[in-house]
């Protein structure tokens, strides 16, 4: 493997890949169910931009982790749980929805941090 691509995509670990790529397909799926659905078909840039989105959603869920993480720290907030779990699924629609854009900045600080080590 070519070492950038083993510095940047192969840069998390694969149990966090693979958990953040399973939610990120649980948006692909829905968006082509809806997509199926309608009179107008599914063109070929959607499903392009759906599976680049799925593709790079873990990529871009890691730098808002790292921000979040930055910014709230160690702190433990008790709210409400179904408001929780909306701000979860909202954030995670948006960084599946950005990933195109989010995405690169998480690869070029895992291509950073890996090629320091």
């Amino acid at each position: 493997m070519h070492p950038v691509i083993a510095k940047t995509f192969g840069g998390l670990s694969k149990p966090y890949y693979f958990r953040q790529f399973f939610f990120g397909l649980m948006f692909l799926a829905f968006i082509m169910f809806m997509a199926t659905r309608s009179t107008h078909g599914v063109s070929f840039g959607a499903v392009l931009v759906t599976a680049v989105n799925t593709l790079l959603y873990p990529y871009a869920r890691f730098v808002y982790e790292s921000i979040v993480g930055f910014i709230v720290g160690r702190n433990t907030f008790f709210v409400n749980v179904f408001f929780m779990m909306f701000v979860k699924l909202m954030t995670m629609a948006l960084c599946w929805a950005g990933a195109i854009f989010i995405a690169p900045i998480g690869l070029a600080y895992l291509y950073y941090h890996h090629s320091k080590t």
